[in-house]
């Protein structure tokens, strides 16, 4: 076996995945299909192993494998010249949608805090209740808006 490729199981060590995840990251087009030895074993280059780190690290960040791919080929095009927008924007995009989130888990949290500061033990009562500090009202409104009119 040559030293410059690893067969699935060194790979998957090596990047801190499983063998089943190789073989689902290259039917999604995010890992290049390896070249195969004599006894069918699939032998990828080591900078695969860089490739499956970069695919993890940006799933950590946010990015759904959609994302990532789309990364990786923007990566891809800026060798040949050809122009997409790349990580700096992507991440930009990102941070926006993540700063967006962390907004509505803010109010979601202040929701909460204000239920168990209220003593609120029962659902179906404290909905009735003027004094319920759940968005109860808030999401009334949201569902007749989000209906269509007649």
């Amino acid at each position: 076996m040559s030293t410059t490729r690893l067969r699935s199981g060194q790979l998957a060590e090596a990047a801190g995945v499983n063998p089943q995840t190789l073989r689902y990251y290259e039917r999604r087009g995010l890992l290049a299909e390896p070249e195969r030895s004599l006894g069918g074993h699939r032998l990828y280059p080591r900078t695969a192993v860089t490739t499956l780190r970069v695919i993890k690290a940006a799933q950590r960040l946010g990015f759904t494998l959609d994302e990532v791919a789309d990364l990786l080929e923007a990566g891809r095009l800026r060798h040949t010249g050809r122009s997409e927008p790349g990580l700096r924007q992507r991440a930009q995009a990102k941070l926006t949608e993540v700063e967006a989130r962390i907004a509505d888990l803010r109010a979601v949290r202040a929701a909460l805090l204000e239920a168990v500061e209220s003593g609120c033990e029962d659902l179906g009562s404290c909905a009735t209740s003027p004094e319920c500090p759940l968005p109860f009202d808030d999401l009334a409104e949201e569902d007749r808006h989000d209906r269509p009119c007649c």
